[in-house]
């Protein structure tokens, strides 16, 4: 056989294929090359975690400037935020002024962040998920 005489390895690379597909190589060295490919594929990707931000549909501006500054730093470290208006009791019918105070919030960090989901009101919460500017 023409891999024993080479003192290599013979390796099935496509076993699902009409013929099977075999390579003659060295199975010692492709194994440590593939661990290296997938040991620097891991290095250089980027986990992105999702910060959550609560606000209530009659928040003061103050209060909002406070939430936003946060907002933006999670923006600029590379994290998703979600913001969240939790309406409770009586509040439920007045959802139009969460989506006031959900746009406000928007309009502050709009240099830092866009709309990845528009506000959309599910249950007695209305969510909004803003992700870093691409530049």
């Amino acid at each position: 056989m023409a891999a024993n005489r080479k003192n290599l390895d013979l390796v099935q690379i496509a076993p699902n294929a009409d013929p099977p597909v075999c390579r003659i190589l060295d199975y010692g060295k492709y194994r440590y090359d593939m661990m290296k490919k997938q040991k620097e594929a891991r290095k250089n990707q980027r986990i992105i975690n999702v910060k959550e931000v609560r606000l209530s549909p009659n928040i003061e501006e103050h209060d909002l400037n406070v939430k936003a500054k946060m907002a933006r730093k999670f923006l600029k470290d590379g994290d998703k935020v979600k913001v969240q208006v939790r309406f409770r009791g009586r509040e439920m019918g007045h959802t139009d002024l969460g989506l006031v105070v959900l746009n406000d919030f928007f309009e502050i960090l709009k240099d830092d962040g866009v709309i990845e989901k528009a506000a959309k009101l599910e249950g007695r919460n209305m969510n909004m998920f803003l992700a870093p500017k691409t530049e």
